[in-house]
């Protein structure tokens, strides 16, 4: 899952950066409000974290400008102060929760896990697919109630997949949530990552083949016949 991170404190967005990115995120940062606003709307996101005190434009701008252009992602605010007249511009504005500084890592991993379980049908920490599971909490996948072990990445590859069962997704859709703009993508980077986890997820087991590839569109994720 890919997240935008705007904050303009270096020191607190590499932390926070280097956090999620051992949670299995992927994040990108902005370090003012203005390049966050063009950030946020020129590409697609699970996630924003934004910070309320910003050069350029402050947070409730940049809030009010993603909604006004139509742009439903969540929005987690950090406010510098746990104070209600900015408790309720920021919601007012169009955030989805806010979280005061300073705060644990601890409570903003579980306000990013709340926030990225809302737009979904299930709010359940569990994902699954016939009898594939990935815990997004514990990060532990297991098929037939076997462990399997995967990579950061891999692992960020199939949460992706299990929250679109049975979507068909490109592989700029992919590239999109899974890899940050840091990444070094190369044109088979996604058939590489599919294969690692077919490797992983299908090969070993006697269920159906999960990851299908859908030839001239991409891929998905759901039960069918091997």
């Amino acid at each position: 899952m890919r997240i935008l991170l705007v904050e303009d404190e270096h020191k607190i967005a590499r932390a926070v950066k280097e956090g999620l990115g051992q949670e299995r995120y992927a994040v990108d940062i902005a370090y003012d409000g203005e390049s966050g606003l063009n950030t946020a709307l020129s590409d697609e996101y699970d996630l924003i974290i934004l910070d309320v005190m910003l050069p350029n434009l402050n947070g409730f701008e940049v809030c009010q400008k993603i909604r006004e252009a139509a742009n439903h992602t969540p929005i987690l605010m950090l406010t510098a102060k746990d104070q209600n007249r900015d408790i309720v511009q920021g919601l007012n504005t169009g955030a989805d929760d806010y979280l005061p500084k300073p705060f644990s890592f601890e409570v903003l991993l579980a306000r990013v896990r709340a926030l990225l379980r809302r737009p979904h049908d299930s709010l359940s920490e569990v994902l699954t697919s016939h009898d594939l599971s990935l815990n997004t909490t514990t990060k532990e996948v297991r098929r037939e109630g076997r462990l399997v072990s995967l990579s950061a990445k891999e692992y960020a590859l199939l949460e992706y997949l299990l929250r679109n069962e049975n979507k068909v997704l490109s592989k700029n859709n992919i590239i999109t949530h899974v890899w940050d703009f840091d990444a070094d993508i190369l044109p088979n980077t996604v058939e590489v990552f599919i294969a690692y986890l077919r490797a992983k997820v299908d090969k070993p087991f006697k269920g159906p083949q999960l990851i299908q590839t859908v030839r001239g569109f991409g891929y998905k994720l759901g039960a069918t016949a091997k």
